[in-house]
């Protein structure tokens, strides 16, 4: 047994937040309350001493890329999951554009039993179509009982609107969400790049924001057509943020998430640090940050996923129109919430939780985003008030712009299943 002394719990499900012990039994919370060792006849083996520390649920992360099998020189399914428990995630739900992707059982199982392997929870989607290529569905149902926790072609938008319906109606029917990356390449001539200030600055035309709003708006009349789950994925415009809030008060079928880059950084980000800061969608200006903000505030966005995208250095290197698009971030997620959402007074902590824990699992029917006793005892401890600057990293690349960065929050321990996957004492 373990026990967690004197922690202020924060469960999003039933907002709570006040000081207790958690009591852990193998991978399982047996108790919670006050003073809990006081009537202890038995001993824990463990204690965990959280005075002065939050205890939530482990964080689920519903959209990371772990490059593995295909890429792995970027990242694989073990040190993503290093990552992920540095960042206080217990579960994450990764992306299926591998080489070759996840459109097929056997790369399917093979995600699923490197998962198995690691520490954390790892689950994965499948792709919409077969390939990636967005022209034929893919066997949603088998695959779903084979594992798939969702289906997505992140990365590749769906552009044929036929494919589209006939996909939500079989996720409704199956009751599996579906992710949709929302760029129309019709729009864009350099990706990566707000087509404004930044595409400027480097004389490019970049990726305006119609790309985007063209495709939320389709995908959004689509779900409420067919009472498919659908989630808008990493959300950059104000025009988007918008077309959700109104969305949302048709269906109870609209979700999206934000992405921490872009609730942090602008396009000025993108002329400071170059590819660094090169990302689909864009960063955009600071109306946008702040529609997404705000849509993060009033529930429209009930999200936050990193889209952590790992790249080698030498492929950053490249000149703004050739590097790859994309940052890694689950190991600065929390720590830029509670510095530019909670602090700022924008969100509660508690309300911050919910959208990086209870939110996700919700959506994509996992065992995780609370603290009950009988449920997981999948928990991130942290310090809310600590300062720490980012130096290095779990994961196997190191492209983020929040380098040598100050924030707010630091993860003192993650534990999953039980078991302390990370140790920051």
């Amino acid at each position: 047994m373990k026990l967690i002394k004197n922690g202020t719990v924060i469960d999003p499900k039933s907002n709570t937040q006040q000081k207790m012990d958690i009591l852990i039994e193998k991978n399982k919370i047996v108790q919670m309350g006050e003073n809990l060792l006081d009537n202890m006849t038995e001993k824990p083996e463990k204690i965990v001493h959280a005075d002065g520390l939050m205890v939530a649920p482990g964080l689920v992360d519903v959209h990371v890329h772990f490059r593995d099998p295909g890429f792995t020189y970027k990242e694989d399914i073990q040190t993503g999951a290093r990552a992920a428990a540095a960042g206080g995630f217990t579960s994450v739900v990764l992306m299926a554009n591998t080489k070759p992707v996840v459109d097929n059982l056997e790369t399917l199982a093979y995600v699923l039993e490197k998962g198995a392997e690691t520490e954390i929870h790892v689950y994965t989607c499948a792709t919409v179509t077969q390939g990636m290529k967005g022209t034929a569905l893919n066997d949603m149902k088998t695959l779903f009982h084979k594992g798939a926790v969702g289906f997505t072609d992140d990365g590749v938008p769906i552009m044929e609107e036929s494919i589209v319906r006939l996909a939500m109606k079989q996720a409704a029917e199956l009751g599996v969400p579906l992710s949709f990356h929302e760029e129309n390449p019709a729009f864009i001539t350099n990706n990566g790049i707000n087509a404004g200030k930044a595409a400027e600055h480097f004389g490019i035309k970049g990726s305006p924001r119609e790309a985007e709003i063209d495709m939320v708006r389709r995908d959004l009349e689509l779900a409420i057509e067919t009472g498919a789950d659908i989630n808008i994925q990493h959300i950059s415009s104000k025009e988007a943020v918008e077309l959700v809030r109104e969305a949302r008060k048709k269906s109870t079928h609209i979700h999206a998430e934000a992405t921490p880059h872009h609730f942090s950084l602008t396009e000025e980000a993108a002329i400071r640090y170059g590819t660094l800061a090169k990302m689909n969608p864009p960063l955009r200006t600071e109306e946008d940050r702040q529609a997404i903000i705000e849509g993060l505030a009033d529930g429209t966005i009930d999200l936050i996923a990193t889209d952590h995208a790992p790249h080698s250095m030498e492929e950053k290197k490249k000149s703004i129109t050739e590097a790859p698009s994309g940052i890694i971030g689950l190991e600065t997620s929390l720590s830029l919430g509670i510095t530019n959402l909670v602090q700022t007074g924008k969100l509660t902590l508690c309300k911050l939780i919910e959208k990086m824990s209870y939110n996700p699992a919700k959506l994509y029917h996992l065992n995780a985003g609370e603290l009950r006793v009988g449920g997981p005892a999948d928990m991130v401890i942290f310090a809310d008030r600590e300062t720490w600057e980012v130096k290095s990293f779990q994961s196997k690349s190191a492209n983020s712009p929040f380098a040598g960065q100050k924030l707010q929050g630091k993860i003192i321990y993650t534990i999953c299943d039980g078991e302390i996957v990370f140790d920051n004492r």
